[in-house]
């Protein structure tokens, strides 16, 4: 994949990887994030992955634009001998549809002229790709949602949606880490927090792993929240295409 170097006032410079929004573009990025890791340029401070290019800031008093430049073309060069990682993590994220905690649930059953059970079903049905993350700490904007349950955002955004709520935007879904205002039809809610400052990892998920929303009832949402609150509750997770699962735990 051809690259090309954009500057972004004098400490940035955005790395575009064509204009397909992909998954292949997205492992791209992602091993082009691990490899500009490794390398630990001088002056390079961090970088921020979206679903087309990487934005990379510096210290120019340690390295020029074009230098970097250099650099990153080196690293390019190095990476069509490497395979795309294959495998990522799938996190199963466990949500209770409907009700007072998905209000909208029923106006996006009524938009694409199927019942709430069916988009419940469209909904956990398949393994959504992290793009990146952005908005708040902690929101995965996902990809790779059913066109049969794609509906338009509210005309009256709310002023206050509760973190955990889990949403849908035109043909994106995605996850509300914290209560913010926000425009998307909300169709149920997570006891799971993806976002806990006082937590060793502050921030649950990441680009390039994969979500699979799994339907809770009332019963075991609570009990899932009360473990949450506890500090006992284990996120499953499992390594996409692998043939055993594997558990991760966090201190919330």
């Amino acid at each position: 994949m051809k690259i090309e170097f954009h500057p972004l006032g004098d400490t940035g410079l955005q790395v575009l990887f064509g204009s397909d929004i992909s998954v292949e573009t997205n492992q791209e990025i992602r091993l082009f994030a691990d490899q500009l890791k490794k390398q630990e340029i001088d002056g390079v401070i961090e970088w921020v992955p979206a679903y087309t290019t990487l934005t990379i800031f510096y210290q120019p008093d340690k390295i020029i634009y074009k230098d970097l430049c250099k650099k990153l073309e080196d690293i390019q060069a190095r990476l069509q001998k490497e395979d795309v990682p294959s495998n990522s993590i799938v996190y199963e994220i466990p949500v209770l549809y409907g009700g007072e905690v998905g209000p909208d649930l029923s106006e996006v059953a009524s938009h694409n002229g199927c019942t709430e059970d069916e988009v419940i079903s469209i909904h956990s049905a398949r393994s959504y790709l992290i793009y990146m993350m952005g908005f708040v700490p902690g929101f995965p904007y996902l990809g790779g949602m059913a066109k049969e349950i794609a509906t338009p955002r509210r005309e009256n955004p709310r002023a206050k949606i509760e973190g955990g709520s889990v949403g849908i935007a035109g043909e994106q879904t995605g996850v509300y880490p914290l209560e913010t205002p926000g425009g998307w039809q909300i169709i149920g809610r997570t006891p799971v927090k993806l976002y806990e400052p006082e937590r060793e990892e502050p921030i649950l998920l990441s680009a390039g792993a994969y979500i699979r929303f799994v339907p809770v009832n009332q019963k075991e949402y609570e009990d899932i929240e009360e473990a949450v609150l506890s500090g006992e509750y284990k996120v499953k997770s499992y390594a996409k295409g692998g043939a055993h699962d594997e558990n991760r735990r966090f201190k919330q």
